[in-house]
C-alpha cells in the first residue's frame, strides 16, 4: 500500500472546498452539497482502507518540502500513526454525517457555495492539525482552523450579533495561538528541528524549569482553541453560527484540537509535573466552571455549548493525571453523543418555529418521537448514564485520578465527581423543559428535513455503544483503544473500591436527576434570581475582561488616536500644509498679469545679476 495515498485524506476535502469557492455559485445548490458531501466521505473511506498503516509505529510519508533555509527544513509531511488514525477516523466520519445533515439543513440558504467551501476548508484545517508530521505544518492547520471558524461562526453577518461573535471567536484563540507559536519558536532553538516524533524523543535532554515553561506555554495553545480557562468566553457565543457549524467545531474538530496538541505532545509535557498538575487543574476548574454555567442557560445550543467546555475540561484533565488513553476515549464518545445533541438540537429548533429558549418549548415529545428517542440518547450519553459510552469514559478519567493516590489528584477528583452529578442535572433540565409539559412556543413549527433527521441513528449507535471501544476489565472488555494506543491503563485499584466508586458515581448521577426531575416534570415558570444571571452571563468573565482589557486597550487606542493620529501627526501635517498656503498667498501676488510688471521684474532681476557679477569681478 502507498503510503502517499495517506495524502489523499487531507486533500479530498480541500479540493471539494477550492471547487465550491471557485465554481460553486454558478452550479446547482444541490450539486454544491453534493460535492461537498463526497468530498469529505472520500476522506472517510480513505481513512478506512488505509487504516493499516496505522498500526504499530504508523507510517511517515513526505509529498514535498515547501519550506528550506540553512539548517531549517519544513515538509508537507503525514504521521499516520495509532493516536492519529483513531482521530481521523473520528474527523472524517463525524464530519461526513455533519454535512449530510448540512445538506438538508442549508437547503433554502442563498450562500451555500461560500457555507460548504468553508466546511471543507474546515476540515481540511483540522485534519492538517491530525496527521501533521511537523509543528509548522500542525500550526498551518491550526490557524486554518481558526480563519474558518471566523467565517462559519459569523456567515450570517448581516446580524451583528454574529459578525462580533465571529470576531471574537477570531481575537481570543488568537491569543492561545501566539503561546503556541512562542513554545513551536523555542522547540526548534532547542532541537535544530520541528519534527514532533524528534522534539518527544529528545525532551529528556531539556532542563526541567524549561521544559515546565514549554508545557504551559503549550497549555496556552490549547486553551485557546479548546475554550478552557481562561480563554473560553468566545465558545458559548459561537453558537452564533449554523447548527452543523456548531456541531462541527464542538464535536469533531477545533475544540478537540487543544486536547490532540497535548496528546500529540504528551512524551514531552509528560515530564514536567508542574506542567501536568496545570493541565489537570485547568481541565477540572473548566468542567466545574462550565457545569455550573449551563445549570442557569435559557438557549438550548448554550446549554450544549457549555456542556462541550465541560468536558473538554475532562478530556484535559485525563491528560494531566496521565491517561491519554482516557483523554482520547472521552474524546471519541464525547464526538458521537454531541454531534448527536447539536443536529438533534438544529431538528428541535425547526420543530419550535426557530425559538432558542428552552422556555418558549415544551411538549415536543408529541409533535415528533423519533425526535425525542434520539435526543434522549443524546442525553443519557451526556449525563454519563451506566452503560453508556459517555459512562465508560468519564469514569475511567475519574478512576485514573483516584488511583495516582495523592492528596492533589484526590480534590481534583472530587470536583471531577461533583461535576458529574452537575452534569446530570442540567442534562435532565434541558430534557425536560425541551420534550415535557404543554407547547409553550409562539410560533408554528415547521416539519424537519429527512435529510437532517436520518443521520442522527448512526450517531445514536455509537454514542450509546462507543464504551465498547475502551471497555474495561471489570465489565469484561479489554481495553482496546489503551492497547491500540500503546497507553496500558495504569488503573490498579481493588475490585471493592473500584466497586464503591462506580456506586458514588451512581448516586451522583442519580441526585442530578432526581433533582431535575422534581423541578423540571412540570413547568416551573420563568425564572429570576441573581445568581441565575450570574451564572446566565458565564459569572460575568465577559464584563470582567471588558474591565481589565477591552476598556483599557480602546483607552490607550482612543489616546493613540487622538492625542497621536490627529493631534500630533495630522497637526503636523495640517500646520505645515497651511504654511505653505500661507506663503503660497505671497506668492500668488506676484502673478498679478500686467505685462509692465513683468519687464519690471525682469529688470530688476537683471540688475540683481549685473551686480553680482560686477561684485564678484571687483574681488
Amino acid at each position: 500500500m502507498n503510503p502517499l495515498l495517506l495524502f489523499l485524506i487531507p486533500l479530498l476535502p480541500l479540493l471539494g472546498g477550492v471547487f465550491n469557492a471557485c465554481c460553486g455559485s454558478r452550479l446547482p445548490q444541490r450539486l454544491v452539497a453534493a460535492v461537498a458531501v463526497l468530498s469529505v466521505a472520500g476522506s472517510f473511506l480513505s481513512s478506512l482502507l488505509l487504516w493499516p498503516l496505522g498500526a504499530g509505529e504508523g507510517t511517515r510519508t513526505v509529498l514535498f518540502s515547501w519550506l528550506q533555509s540553512g539548517g531549517f527544513r519544513a515538509d508537507a509531511g503525514i504521521l499516520f500513526d495509532p493516536l492519529a488514525a483513531v482521530m481521523t477516523l473520528m474527523v472524517t466520519g463525524v464530519a461526513t454525517l455533519i454535512h449530510l445533515y448540512a445538506a438538508g439543513y442549508m437547503e433554502h440558504d442563498e450562500n451555500q457555495a461560500r457555507f460548504f467551501a468553508l466546511l471543507n476548508l474546515f476540515v481540511f484545517a483540522m485534519l492538517c492539525i491530525v496527521l501533521a508530521d511537523n509543528l509548522l505544518f500542525l500550526f498551518l492547520g491550526w490557524e486554518g482552523v481558526g480563519f474558518c471558524s471566523y467565517g462559519l461562526i459569523g456567515f450570517w453577518y448581516r446580524k451583528t450579533e454574529n459578525a462580533s461573535a465571529g470576531r471574537k471567536a477570531f481575537i481570543v484563540t488568537r491569543i492561545g495561538d501566539l503561546f503556541f507559536a512562542i513554545a513551536l519558536l523555542w522547540l526548534f532553538r532547542e532541537f535544530g528541528t520541528i519534527l514532533i516524533e524528534q522534539i518527544n524523543a529528545r525532551a529528556v535532554e531539556l532542563d526541567p524549569l524549561l521544559l515546565t515553561v514549554l508545557t504551559l506555554l503549550l497549555l496556552g495553545g490549547a486553551c485557546g482553541k479548546s475554550a478552557q480557562l481562561p480563554l473560553m468566553t468566545w465558545l458559548p457565543d459561537a453558537m452564533a453560527g449554523p447548527t452543523p457549524v456548531s456541531a462541527l467545531i464542538h464535536a469533531a474538530t477545533m475544540v478537540t484540537a487543544g486536547v490532540y496538541l497535548l496528546c500529540r505532545m504528551f512524551p514531552l509535557v509528560s515530564l514536567s509535573t508542574t506542567g501536568m498538575a496545570a493541565i489537570a487543574l485547568v481541565g477540572v476548574l473548566t468542567a466545574l466552571y462550565a457545569a455550573s454555567c449551563a445549570v442557569a442557560q435559557r438557549e438550548i445550543k448554550r446549554v450544549l455549548a457549555y456542556s462541550t467546555m465541560s468536558q473538554i475540561g475532562y478530556m484535559f484533565f485525563a491528560v494531566g493525571v496521565g491517561s491519554v488513553s482516557g483523554a482520547m476515549f472521552h474524546l471519541l464518545t464525547h464526538a458521537f453523543f454531541k454531534a448527536l445533541l447539536f443536529m438533534g438540537a438544529g431538528c428541535v429548533i425547526h420543530l419550535a418555529g426557530n425559538e432558542n429558549d428552552i422556555y418558549r418549548m415544551g411538549g415536543l415529545k408529541r409533535k415528533s418521537p423519533q425526535v425525542f428517542w434520539l435526543f434522549l440518547i443524546g442525553i443519557l450519553c451526556l449525563a454519563g448514564t451506566p452503560l453508556t459510552g459517555g459512562f465508560f469514559s468519564k469514569d475511567e478519567i475519574l478512576l485514573t485520578a483516584f488511583a495516582r493516590g495523592d492528596g492533589f489528584s484526590a480534590i481534583l477528583w472530587g470536583l471531577g465527581v461533583l461535576t458529574a452529578g452537575l452534569t446530570s442535572f442540567y442534562s435532565f433540565r434541558l430534557l425536560y423543559l425541551v420534550f415535557f409539559g404543554e407547547p409553550r412556543q409562539a410560533e408554528k413549527g415547521h416539519s424537519v428535513s429527512p435529510l437532517m433527521l436520518w443521520t442522527l441513528p448512526l450517531l445514536a449507535l455509537f454514542g450509546l455503544f462507543g464504551g465498547l471501544l475502551n471497555l474495561p476489565h471489570l465489565f469484561g472488555g479489554h481495553q482496546w483503544l489503551s492497547h491500540w494506543l500503546g497507553q496500558p491503563a495504569g488503573v490498579s485499584l481493588s475490585l471493592g473500591t473500584e466497586l464503591g466508586l462506580l456506586l458514588l458515581m451512581l448516586i451522583f448521577f442519580g441526585g442530578g436527576w432526581l433533582i431535575a426531575h422534581l423541578r423540571y416534570r412540570r413547568f416551573p415558570g420563568d425564572e429570576q434570581a441573581d445568581w441565575r444571571s450570574f451564572l446566565l452571563n458565564g459569572w460575568q468573565f465577559d464584563r470582567f475582561y471588558e474591565f481589565i482589557l477591552v476598556r483599557p486597550y480602546r483607552t490607550v487606542c482612543r489616546f493613540c488616536w487622538q492625542g497621536g493620529d490627529k493631534a500630533l501627526i495630522d497637526g503636523i501635517m495640517d500646520g505645515i500644509s497651511r504654511l505653505c498656503l500661507h506663503w503660497g498667498g505671497y506668492a500668488r501676488k506676484l502673478t498679478t498679469g500686467q505685462v509692465a510688471f513683468y519687464l519690471q521684474g525682469f529688470a530688476w532681476g537683471l540688475l540683481l545679476i549685473v551686480g553680482w557679477f560686477l561684485l564678484s569681478a571687483v574681488k
